[in-house]
């Protein structure tokens, strides 16, 4: 992720940045902060920043950030936008403006984290990654990319759609944790995982993907299995459907 985070008091900036580097250690997710002293040099880099989410204080010098977030709305209608204040007398501006949240300083640690992990699973899935030990190298590798993720004693094979492989040593569970338990990724037999977007049918007890592996479903869970395929497919339209509809 990559967050604006706008103020113009520098040990608020500092304070913020802090709790962010702690969310982005704690759940192995990079996320880079870009600070501004002041809502007018946002504003100027906003076409171009291309920000997950902007953290704004609303007491600034300035340009206040109620007056700076309807500037920001003209034109970015959707990126989270969370208001950082020592007041809660701008609360219905703020809501009006859409905000995603609304925080009274100083900042709970707790709640920081709860909103990054909120705007974490908005991101589009295309957006998200994890970096992972390939032998002595670490790879950035997008969740969109990976087919499957297979136990091989101490070590997983994560599987690309394209082709290829990384060889990490690590569990199925840290793996889980690192992606964010995203739910595209199924549990379909004891160490094998695989991502339901590409999987395209079932066949003599296996799970058959668009790249053509087939990898073995635990008999005793196939309905099961296929069920959770159904069910995911299922809440992805009803999102796409939310969505569209502004909800």
């Amino acid at each position: 992720m990559k967050i604006a985070l706008i103020d113009d008091e520098q040990i608020c900036l500092d304070e913020i940045s802090g709790l962010i580097g702690g969310f982005s250690a704690q759940h192995g997710c990079h996320i880079d902060t870009v600070p501004f002293t002041d809502a007018g040099t946002f504003l100027a880099a906003l076409p171009e920043g291309g920000f997950s989410a902007v953290f704004m204080d609303i007491y600034m010098d300035d340009m206040d950030g109620v007056a700076a977030a309807m500037k920001m709305r003209g034109l970015d209608r959707d990126t989270p936008l969370v208001f950082l204040t020592s007041s809660k007398d701008f609360m219905p501006d703020a809501f009006s403006l859409h905000a995603f949240e609304y925080v009274v300083k100083p900042a709970d640690r707790e709640r920081i984290h709860k909103i990054l992990s909120d705007i974490l699973e908005r991101l589009p899935a295309q957006e998200r990654y994890i970096e992972v030990a390939d032998g002595r190298k670490n790879v950035r590798v997008f969740l969109n990319e990976i087919a499957s993720a297979v136990t091989d004693a101490h070590y997983l094979d994560i599987n690309l759609l394209g082709g290829g492989k990384l060889h990490c040593r690590m569990t199925m569970a840290e793996f889980m944790e690192l992606a964010g338990n995203d739910p595209r990724f199924l549990t379909i037999n004891k160490g094998i995982a695989v991502n339901a977007e590409y999987i395209t049918g079932f066949e003599d007890n296996c799970c058959v993907l668009e790249n053509g592996a087939k990898l073995p479903v635990r008999v005793r869970d196939r309905l099961a299995v296929e069920q959770a395929v159904r069910d995911y497919n299922f809440e992805k339209i009803r999102s796409r459907q939310r969505h569209r509809k502004g909800e």
